[in-house]
């Protein structure tokens, strides 16, 4: 048995029939004022992009830059290449993802990891000679 998924009481089918308007008014503060104030240029191209390959028109994985856009109902199921700054990183929109900015599911700073200290860097090896 396959657990049915609620946004705020809504299912993904409610989701995806509610207007835009009708779906803002159940995300959290600041998401509702973005959708309220209206997307910029980027956020639209990206939209008509995910929408175009959802119609069947557009067969090519979608790539961007956008990071601040919001996943939206309509969204769910696609796969997006993201920019973490240095590379596209492939993501694929979950149901539970709705309501979440893009840029929340690509790290743009990657774990550092240290090697052994160099010369100089202890008091003990300040002394060792450099061959």
């Amino acid at each position: 048995m396959v657990k049915q998924f609620y946004y705020k009481g809504k299912t993904l089918e409610e989701l995806k029939e509610m207007s835009l308007e009708d779906f803002a008014k159940l995300l959290p503060a600041r998401q509702r004022r973005v959708l309220k104030r209206g997307l910029n240029e980027t956020q639209k191209r990206l939209l008509k992009k995910i929408r175009d390959t959802n119609a069947g028109k557009n067969k090519k994985n979608v790539k961007t830059h956008c990071r601040d856009m919001i996943v939206l109902p309509e969204m769910v199921g696609n796969k997006i290449h993201i920019h973490g700054g240095r590379a596209f990183v492939l993501v694929e929109i979950q149901p539970e993802m709705i309501g979440h900015y893009l840029g929340e599911f690509v790290l743009t700073r990657q774990k550092v990891k240290h090697s052994a200290p160099g010369i100089g860097a202890t008091r003990s090896s300040a002394g060792a000679s450099v061959k």
